[in-house]
């Protein structure tokens, strides 16, 4: 068993984790404690990433699970799965800082990818990713994802994505087929 993946528990996450999620969502890409991992946005986005209602509206959709990831009791990660037709969408992934970059993202994302698979019978995984944010588009791009150059515009103006430090946000279409 790979040494990231031992101990881990996946499950869907609960009402009750979503102070816990938006803690961890929080800390994975904004202010400073984000700058302990390699996953921060914090010098191009201030303000929030997530918040109570968004997460609790994963959790609650029908189409929709937040994969919650624990480790010796404590929430360490978690990402979205939402069913779309033919494809899953993947979002909201975080981890948590201190434990970036130990393979546990790699683990994370394999499994949320079967699941998706078994669960929906989906071919593809799609994301969006914040278009400037090279080092994490590579390192999806390693796990098999492509890029598409179809871009959708950054939602400026609207503090509940975060308040943009930079003028040319785009998030960019990545996907993936599951084999």
């Amino acid at each position: 068993m790979d040494t990231a993946a031992a101990g881990l528990v996946f499950r869907d996450g609960t009402d009750a984790d979503v102070d816990a999620l938006v803690a961890l969502i929080e800390s994975a890409y904004r202010g400073d404690t984000s700058r302990a991992g390699w996953t921060t946005e914090a010098d191009i986005l201030e303000g929030q990433r997530t918040d109570p209602e968004e997460v609790l509206e994963v959790i609650k959709s029908p189409d929709s699970r937040l994969l919650t990831v624990e480790q010796d009791g404590r929430i360490v990660a978690c990402c979205q799965l939402e069913h779309r037709g033919d494809h899953a969408y993947f979002g909201m992934f975080a981890v948590s800082p201190e434990q970036q970059g130990a393979g546990l993202g790699k683990v994370i994302i394999a499994e949320a990818e079967r699941q998706a698979r078994e669960t929906w019978g989906v071919t593809e995984m799609h994301m969006t990713v914040i278009s400037v944010r090279d080092d994490l588009i590579a390192w999806y791009e390693r796990r098999g994802y492509r890029r598409t150059g179809r871009m959708t515009p950054f939602p400026y103006g609207d503090e509940r994505f975060g308040i943009p430090q930079r003028d040319d946000l785009r998030f960019e279409l990545l996907v993936k087929p599951l084999a």
